[in-house]
């Protein structure tokens, strides 16, 4: 049950559930923020967790169950009653969301691309033949395969500074990373590139953070309504209806990025095979004013990646 009382016009007492992580709990911490700044007389708590996403690092994400791993558990904190609210990285959301489920809140974005990280090269251009290059993506790997065929591309798991370790330490010549978890944590400067997003084009929700509750408490769902940001909203809804039609998993190496400005969608899709030797790529720009608009946008980048063939490249 919640704390609160569905009557209450302010919350009294708010649980947010996340990852142990230091970068999910930076995420915990500013949403925490973010509430206590409008809602001062709220006592705000975190219950951090570890999720099976977190304990599994021996094997890639598609192999054991894709993005959803790194969310059960704090469903269940939900479900059961130890929190009211979840926050996650939106890529690590699954496109379909559990019965009884609900993303109630999408703030605003951080930067979506990806970023090169290296202690001795400045861009992939002056990676040596048979440099190793670590991405825990699918859909990382399908492009480096695809512009550098003569770079060994090696998984990469464990969070941000798991990752940065391994770099350091010298398992890597170079990583690549999303450029919002960096910036959150002030750790800009070891980016030395960033990919430009035309080619490199990122994740599906990838920079933003959603905010999950229980669909049956609809109160919550209102308090977070002031920390919705319409642009990364409408972004993202195009972007994860594409995902979905398409079966967007860690098994997919699927892109989808889409920006909204001026009344404006423009949206950036691929499809590709994990080799990078085939890639359907699908663009569209046009007027949207509501989430409904920008899910059938996003639908027909869908259906014009599957006219191209991307279905074939989808696992069976």
């Amino acid at each position: 049950m919640s704390p609160n009382p569905i009557s209450s016009s302010q919350p009294s007492r708010l649980v947010i559930a996340s990852r142990e992580s230091r970068l999910a709990m930076w995420q915990a911490e500013y949403v925490r923020d973010c509430l206590k700044k409008h809602y001062p007389d709220c006592e705000i708590s975190i219950l951090g967790m570890t999720t099976k996403g977190d304990q599994i690092l021996d094997k890639a994400l598609s192999k054991v169950g894709g993005k959803g791993l790194f969310v059960k558990e704090l469903e269940a904190a939900l479900e059961d009653g130890r929190a009211d609210l979840a926050v996650h990285s939106l890529k690590d959301v699954p496109m379909v969301m559990p019965a009884g489920f609900e993303l109630a809140c999408i703030m605003a974005r951080e930067d979506a691309r990806d970023a090169f990280v290296s202690n001795d090269f400045q861009d992939l251009e002056d990676l040596p033949k048979g440099a190793v290059v670590g991405t825990s993506s699918l859909r990382r790997e399908s492009i480096l395969r695809a512009h550098f065929p003569h770079l060994v591309i090696e998984p990469l798991r464990g969070n941000l500074d798991t990752r940065l370790g391994k770099l350091d330490r010298g398992e890597y010549q170079a990583i690549i990373l999303a450029a919002a978890g960096l910036k959150r944590l002030g750790l800009e400067n070891r980016i030395r590139t960033y990919l430009p997003a035309d080619i490199y084009t990122p994740a599906a929700g990838q920079g933003a953070l959603g905010i999950e509750t229980l669909q049956g408490h609809p109160q919550i769902k209102q308090w977070l309504a002031p920390f919705n940001d319409l642009p990364t909203l409408l972004a993202v809804s195009s972007e994860r209806m594409i995902s979905r039609q398409l079966g967007g998993s860690c098994e997919v190496p699927l892109a989808a990025h889409a920006i909204f400005e001026n009344q404006q969608m423009q949206i950036r899709s691929f499809v590709a095979s994990v080799d990078g030797q085939t890639i359907c790529r699908a663009n569209a720009n046009a007027p949207v004013q509501t989430v409904a608009e920008a899910e059938a946008l996003g639908l027909a980048v869908a259906q014009d990646l599957i006219s191209q063939g991307a279905a074939a490249l989808l696992p069976k």
